[in-house]
């Protein structure tokens, strides 16, 4: 794991752990890289309750109750359904704070999607308290947009748990 991924992921343990929180994932685009960086933690008995990676449009529906018929218009990627999936995966795992990300990590000509971007969304007791698009860049691959990602989530936590 990248040195500045490890120094931001031990400064949102702490942070849950000073505010007595626990965190859950529910994750698309990243395919679980989230939880594979959570499960790092030094703390992560004490922060991390666990995750779901949803795929698909059907997974997403089945396991975190996502309207099936509105995600189909749009793919499964929206603000609306990664506020859902936030919501949902806390509540299922019994955790504080939900995280959630869909959208694409690399692009998808056939389908119109010409750049990396994805919805995240956090909820915390509950309520989003995060709700945006983030972007990848041009021409990386997968799994470089995939870190990407990750990274940005770990900087709004930090930047969320500490205020």
């Amino acid at each position: 794991m990248k040195t500045e991924t490890n120094k931001n992921l031990a400064q949102v343990a702490e942070l849950l752990i000073k505010n007595k929180l626990t965190i859950a994932f529910a994750e698309s685009c990243t395919a679980g890289l989230l939880q594979n960086i959570f499960s790092l933690a030094e703390d992560a008995m004490t922060i991390f309750q666990g995750g779901m990676t949803v795929y698909n449009s059907g997974q997403k529906a089945k396991h975190l109750y996502i309207n099936p018929v509105f995600a189909e218009q749009c793919n499964s990627v929206s603000n609306e359904i990664a506020e859902k999936m936030a919501f949902e995966i806390a509540k299922k795992f019994n955790a504080e704070m939900g995280v959630a990300i869909t959208g694409y990590a690399q692009p998808v000509p056939e389908d119109g999607i010409e750049r990396s971007f994805a919805y995240i969304a956090v909820t915390l007791h509950g309520k989003t308290v995060l709700s945006k698009k983030i972007y990848g860049k041009e021409n990386l691959g997968l799994a470089a947009n995939q870190q990407i990602y990750a990274d940005k989530i770990l900087l709004e936590l930090i930047n969320l748990l500490g205020k």
